[in-house]
């Protein structure tokens, strides 16, 4: 889904070049009919010829492709990703990659679907997409400044981090919030009839659909940021049904809807 909506937000923002999408003959097939890629080739193939290289699979299969790519480039290309985590990636970039430019990636943007059908060319219209340069001179390259003004032509609001930073950030904003979308559906689950509900129990269990091959590899390498935004949110969690009858919760409150107007504002 990521990978076709880049596609399609680069048709949209003006790009008229050849568009090679690597995946199983189903989802090349999908990404072609959605107008996403013009044709599928092999690894080899689509390298071979590609000035940029999107990586936007699972985080597993990027590091296994990332394994592979260094005989298969042109030395002048840029290969970027759009792995939730980065500390990873960018350090089997680094060890893997030599013959061409290497620029961690990070579109904040998605859907809980799956699928080049779920594609949307406005997908990253004022999102944050975060780059993970090792060095601020990485993005002032040729080919990396023409990446960036295609990032500034499909909308995206692009932030600078580096692959640490990146994971603890993302562990309390995106990681943290699938978890406790997916615990509370898990336990909503457990009562007879959950469609006895208002529209709240739906906004908050959106992400809950989303699917654990995905999440997988997500947990696996981010897993001690992650455990120390579960442990933050469990003791805050502990602090609220210690306070249900004092003004505490009050605090509570108006902390969280600072917050959630923060994010309304912004976006």
């Amino acid at each position: 889904m990521i990978g076709a909506s880049f596609g399609l937000a680069l048709r949209r923002a003006g790009f008229d070049g050849e568009i090679l999408g690597v995946s199983s003959p189903r989802a090349v097939e999908s990404a072609v009919e959605a107008g996403a890629i013009d044709r599928g080739a092999p690894l080899a193939e689509a390298v071979g010829q590609a000035d940029l290289v999107f990586l936007s699979s699972t985080i597993g299969r990027i590091l296994d492709t990332l394994r592979h790519l260094d005989p298969l480039v042109r030395p002048d290309a840029l290969v970027t990703d759009a792995g939730s985590t980065k500390c990873e990636i960018v350090d089997m970039a680094r060890e893997k990659l030599r013959r061409c430019q290497f620029l961690g990636g990070h579109p904040m943007a998605g859907k809980e679907t799956r699928g080049a059908a779920s594609a949307d060319a406005a997908l990253f219209k004022g999102r944050t997409w975060v780059l993970t340069p090792d060095e601020p001179a990485e993005l002032e390259t040729p080919i990396a400044r023409g990446f960036r003004g295609w990032l500034d032509r499909i909308g995206a609001v692009v932030e600078t981090l580096d692959s640490d930073e990146h994971d603890r950030v993302v562990s309390l904003t995106s990681h943290l919030p699938q978890l406790a979308s997916t615990a509370l559906a898990s336990v909503a689950g457990r009562v007879r009839r959950p469609e006895i509900s208002g529209s709240g129990l739906i906004d908050m269990t959106r992400l809950a659909a989303s699917s654990y091959d995905l999440w997988r590899d997500i947990l696996a390498t981010n897993s001690a940021y992650i455990d120390k935004a579960l442990a933050d949110y469990i003791q805050t969690l502990e602090h609220m049904r210690e306070n249900l009858r004092t003004r505490e919760m009050q605090q509570q409150f108006e902390r969280g809807a600072a917050l959630a107007g923060r994010l309304r504002q912004a976006l």
